[in-house]
């Protein structure tokens, strides 16, 4: 399987096409689950806030419109020429920047597990291994991987149907994307052993306890890797130390319970796994840019 430098421009005709079914099943405004597992369809009818959320490993591809993707000092921008993969879960910002009610963004998530990318892996060549593994990339998006996506939304047309096509479509999706530019750096996030298979799975221990002192000698070790190997790998894929990681996780998990659940500030530290509101409110400020009572008010 070798991957392609240059894919094909997406033709208008299937993008159109694409466009046309995103906006039949997501007729209002939002984020919309289908009866595919793991598919979801988003529509804006005018550019978005910022919006914060932890990003599982997950295709995105854009109809019409464009977005933006901010993880630490990075941002990567994506419209109908390009998607977005992440490998592993990233704390992420996203934006959409261009949207009008008469042409609304339309997109949608494809998310997967790294189980599905070992199968795949392993009936193919070996590859080389990345020089620059990262856990989100942007590349241009080709008209294979555009047809078999818009044959998977396809497929919501005949609900009897998905149980048994939807995994075989899917299988093409991610069949496409590994065939492109990022397989060698996708594939290193699914072979056992490798680092940053590693590093996965230390993402995944500090997302399910992120509430948790976080002990990176020990996290390290869990691992097999040393304190500064794994230090070093983490901040390649992530952009962030593992410290910065888990206070992001925290911090955008606290911002969400104030938002919509109107929790007091105290009470989202503590939740998130502060124990002094004082340092709480000081990292809120350094990363929000105000205090978590400002921010709330300029919100509300």
């Amino acid at each position: 399987m070798e991957p392609a430098s240059i894919p094909d421009p997406p033709n208008s005709d299937t993008l159109h096409r694409l466009a046309q079914l995103i906006a039949a099943y997501a007729p209002a405004d939002g984020t919309h689950q289908t009866a595919i597992p793991g598919l979801s369809l988003l529509r804006a009818s005018q550019p978005s806030a910022r919006m914060e959320s932890v990003y599982k490993p997950s295709l995105c591809i854009v109809a019409q419109g464009a977005k933006t993707a901010a993880l630490a000092e990075e941002l990567h921008r994506y419209d109908p020429a390009s998607f977005l993969v992440t490998s592993v879960e990233l704390p992420v910002v996203g934006h959409i920047v261009e949207a009008k009610p008469e042409s609304p963004y339309l997109s949608l998530k494809l998310t997967f597990d790294a189980d599905m990318i070992l199968e795949l892996v392993q009936t193919s060549p070996v590859q080389p291994a990345p020089t620059d593994p990262r856990g989100i990339r942007v590349s241009r998006v080709s008209e294979s991987l555009l047809e078999a996506v818009v044959r998977l939304v396809r497929l919501l047309e005949t609900p009897q149907d998905v149980p048994v096509l939807a995994p075989l479509m899917i299988r093409e999706i991610l069949y496409r994307v590994l065939q492109g530019e990022q397989g060698p750096w996708l594939r290193s996030f699914a072979i056992p052993g490798s680092q940053a298979q590693r590093i996965a799975q230390a993402i995944r221990t500090i997302n399910r306890d992120f509430d948790r002192p976080l002990l990176v000698e020990q996290l390290a070790g869990s691992v097999h890797m040393s304190a500064s190997a794994f230090h070093k790998h983490f901040k390649r894929i992530t952009r962030l130390s593992p410290l910065q990681y888990q206070k992001t996780v925290r911090l955008q998990e606290a911002r969400r319970l104030m938002l919509t659940e109107a929790m007091q500030a105290a009470d989202a530290a503590y939740r998130v796994g502060y124990e002094s509101p004082s340092q709480f409110s000081r990292e809120y400020v350094r990363m929000y840019g105000q205090s978590p009572a400002q921010d709330m008010r300029s919100h509300r």
